[in-house]
Formats: C-alpha cells, sequence, structure tokens
C-alpha cells in the first residue's frame, strides 16, 4: 500500500475534475479524497495498490476532457489506512 499527495494546476476546476477523480479512484479500487483549493488548484490523496496508485497519478496528469492541466506536484507520503472510501471534501 501507498499513499500519493497530488496538486493539479491549470484549468481544472468547474470542469468535473473532482468528480471524474472520485470516479477513477473507485474504478481502481482506491481510497482517500479530492478537493477544490482556493488558489484554483485541485488537491488529491490516494491511498491503496501501488500499481493502481501509480495508474491515478498518471490520470491526473491529463483529467477529464474539459480540463487542461499544466502541472502536477506528487508527494509520497505514508500510508494511514484511515480511509474507508475516495470522496468529494470541500474546502
Amino acid at each position: 500500500m501507498i499513499r500519493m499527495h497530488v496538486y493539479i494546476s491549470g484549468y481544472v476546476q468547474g470542469v468535473c475534475f473532482r468528480a471524474a477523480t472520485r470516479h477513477t479512484a473507485a474504478e481502481l479500487n482506491l481510497t482517500g479524497w479530492v478537493r477544490n483549493m482556493e488558489d484554483g488548484r485541485v488537491e488529491a490523496l490516494f491511498e491503496g495498490d501501488d500499481a493502481d496508485v501509480q495508474k491515478a497519478v498518471k490520470w491526473c496528469k491529463t483529467g477529464p476532457p474539459a480540463a487542461r492541466v499544466e502541472k502536477v506536484a506528487v508527494f509520497e507520503e505514508h500510508p494511514s489506512g484511515a480511509f474507508a472510501d475516495f470522496s468529494i471534501k470541500r474546502f
């Protein structure tokens, strides 16, 4: 199990990025959360199988069709196992 904290920059709010991220995470059986940030970025935290978390991070580099991702910053953290599912958080 691994945990990746991801910050996505670009045209990523108002394009269903959070909903698409939740859908992608559910398909990959990941836990964690995604949220919009006040500065216009999207922040996500993925926990799960190494290969599946890597797939989610790779997906974030493109996002949903209406998004224009400019930069993705990824930070590996220690997994906590604290999440039961993958949710959308509010600021």
